[in-house]
């Protein structure tokens, strides 16, 4: 156990986890600020689009940030517009709930803008565009793994983001029902993206090869900042994925597999964000729950997750090809949205769990075939394009999530079960087409 903790990926998973704690602390109770400041589901929906659209934008210029400065500045820079964003998320409290406009339509429903939400929606706006987290966490662990253990390692990382989403959301909705209500878990959010910035400073070595770590420097002065030292360890003619005139995007979609990876990559996030859109809408106003009930159902999702990339996980690698692992995943998660629409709450948690089982199946496995192409030396740009399909999937699935739930109320779920049967046969026609293949990148 000793050695866990000293080991080098211990470092990116304690970032990794403190990020996803502080996210999934206000996750549950949003939808009840949303509407407690004037909103409703359309903008919920529309507030949860803008952090995945301004990342579709940030991501790639942060991930090729990071293999120019190195992976441990870019970190650093997207946990400062992190803390800056919850500190805006608080000003919102400390505002008049001033009236700006209000509307009423068979698309929208009712809603009043008030002041708070639209300072709200600048936080979201802001983190969205610094929030490189992910592409570039992902990209450190790839320059830190091999072929023998890039799927465990993976599979931690997955486990470190679900204890983030276990302990956050069973907490959120206890410190919401203090005296300081909704402010306390935002309090803390911004507390723990601070930590964040410290850990990432005193314990995260760099991991790019040609980036001296010149973790000393003071990052008060910017332009030292960005001033990084690079080791000559590539030769001429290595290669690279360069920016200008958008090639960047043109040769990272030539690597091998690249196309398929990204479309897997956008499937799986428009239909998470179907999820994530409906979910608590049907749970405030169609099941009644409160902020305490969703927190709990969030926090029993990610336990099973926990248990399923951690040791379920680290077995089933050694035994079965990544791609069979997403395919199986793929399957489980299409089974558990078709049993998301019930009322009755034991079906509700059996579905929750075949999501949890499938989710952590799924996930790391094709993080780890995404992770295997190209070099390290391009990791940050191939991650930062993946995350912007990411975002783009979330921008679109979020809306349209609160959107068509207005309208077909739980069958949005039987869409995200059509989503992700298609994820199981783009494998299968992939796996067909390439029978002699082991592995997914080689298409």
């Amino acid at each position: 156990m000793l050695a866990f903790f000293r080991s080098n990926i211990f470092p990116i998973l304690l970032v990794n986890f403190i990020g996803i704690l502080g996210y999934s602390l206000v996750m549950p109770i949003l939808i009840f600020i949303v509407t407690d400041f004037g909103g409703n589901g359309f903008v919920y929906g529309i507030l949860g689009a803008m952090y995945p659209f301004f990342q579709f934008i940030g991501a790639p210029i942060l991930g090729r940030l990071s293999d120019r400065i190195g992976r441990k500045r870019v970190l650093v820079l997207s946990q400062s517009g992190t803390f800056v964003a919850w500190l805006l998320f608080l000003l919102a409290f400390a505002l008049p709930e001033t009236q700006l406009w209000e509307q009423t339509s068979n698309l929208t429903g009712t809603y009043v803008m008030t002041l708070p939400l639209i300072i709200i929606f600048i936080a979201r706006i802001f983190d969205g565009f610094t929030g490189g987290n992910i592409s570039v966490a992902n990209a450190y662990m790839s320059d830190i793994s091999t072929d023998e253990d890039r799927n465990r390692n993976f599979g931690r990382m997955g486990a470190s983001t679900s204890l983030g989403f276990v302990i956050g959301p069973a907490f959120a909705g206890l410190l919401a029902s203090t005296v300081l209500g909704e402010i306390l878990p935002l309090l803390l959010a911004a507390l723990i993206s601070l930590i964040a910035i410290l850990v990432i400073n005193l314990r995260l070595k760099e991991s790019v090869p040609c980036v001296v770590d010149t973790g000393g420097v003071s990052i008060k002065n910017v332009r030292r900042f960005f001033q990084v030292e690079h080791k000559d360890c590539y030769t001429e003619g290595s290669e690279t994925l360069r920016s200008e005139s958008g090639n960047g995007l043109k040769q990272v979609l030539k690597i091998k597999g690249v196309v398929l990876l990204y479309s897997i990559y956008f499937l799986t996030f428009f239909g998470f964000s179907l999820f994530y859109a409906g979910l608590p809408i049907y749970a405030s106003s169609i099941l009644e729950w409160s902020a305490v009930d969703l927190g709990i159902f969030l926090a029993y999702s990610s336990f099973v997750m926990i248990l399923v990339q951690g040791p379920l996980l680290s077995r089933l690698s050694k035994k079965i090809s990544s791609q069979s692992l997403v395919l199986l995943g793929a399957l489980v998660l299409a089974t558990s949205f078709f049993f998301l629409s019930t009322q009755n709450i034991f079906l509700l948690y059996f579905a929750n769990t075949l999501l949890s089982l499938g989710n952590g199946l799924m996930w790391p496995s094709f993080l780890a075939l995404l992770a295997s192409v190209g070099t390290k030396k391009t990791q940050g740009t191939i991650q930062g394009y993946g995350t912007s399909m990411g975002s783009i999937a979330s921008m679109m699935g979020l809306v349209l999530g609160g959107v068509l739930f207005e309208q077909i109320t739980t069958m949005v779920f039987t869409i995200g079960a059509c989503l992700f049967l298609l994820i199981a046969l783009l494998v299968v026609t992939n796996r067909y087409q390439n029978r002699t293949a082991g592995k997914l990148q080689t298409v």
